[in-house]
C-alpha cells in the first residue's frame, strides 16, 4: 500500500490523505457534538455534518486533478522520446489512476459517513422531540 501511495505522486496522494483526516475529523467532531449535546437545530447540524461530504468532493477532484498532470507529463514525455512501447504507455496510464482511486475512496467514505451520521442525528433529534 505504500508503495503505491509513492507511485501515486507523493505531493497529490499526501494531499488527498490530509483531505480524508480533515473529512473524517469534521464529520467525527460534529456528529459527537449532537450526541452529547442536549440542545441541537437539525438544520444547522445537517447542514455542518454535509460540509464533510463536500470535503469528500473536494478529494475526488483533486484526484482528478492528479490523474490529469500525470497523462500531461507522460504524454510530453512520449513526445519528447518519440517510439515507445504500448506496455510502456499502459504503465504510466495505470500509475496515473492511483490518485483518482483513492480520491474516489474518500468520496465514497464521505457519503457513507454523512449517510449514516445524519439518520442517527435525525433519530437522536425525533426522540428529543417525543420527550
Amino acid at each position: 500500500m505504500k508503495d503505491m501511495f509513492f507511485m501515486g505522486g507523493p505531493i497529490f496522494m499526501g494531499i488527498l490523505s490530509l483531505l480524508l483526516i480533515a473529512m473524517v475529523s469534521w464529520i467525527a467532531y460534529h456528529f459527537i457534538g449532537v450526541l452529547f449535546s442536549k440542545n441541537t437545530i437539525l438544520e444547522q447540524t445537517l447542514r455542518k455534518v454535509g460540509y464533510g461530504k463536500s470535503i469528500g468532493l473536494f478529494a475526488l477532484i483533486i484526484g482528478i486533478l492528479g490523474q490529469l498532470l500525470g497523462l500531461f507529463n507522460a504524454f510530453s514525455v512520449i513526445e519528447q522520446a518519440g517510439n515507445i512501447s504500448p506496455s510502456v504507455i499502459y504503465g504510466g496510464i495505470k500509475v496515473s489512476m492511483i490518485p483518482t482511486f483513492y480520491g474516489i475512496i474518500i468520496y465514497l467514505l464521505s457519503i457513507l459517513l454523512w449517510f449514516v451520521a445524519s439518520i442517527l442525528i435525525e433519530k437522536k433529534l425525533e426522540k428529543q422531540a417525543i420527550l
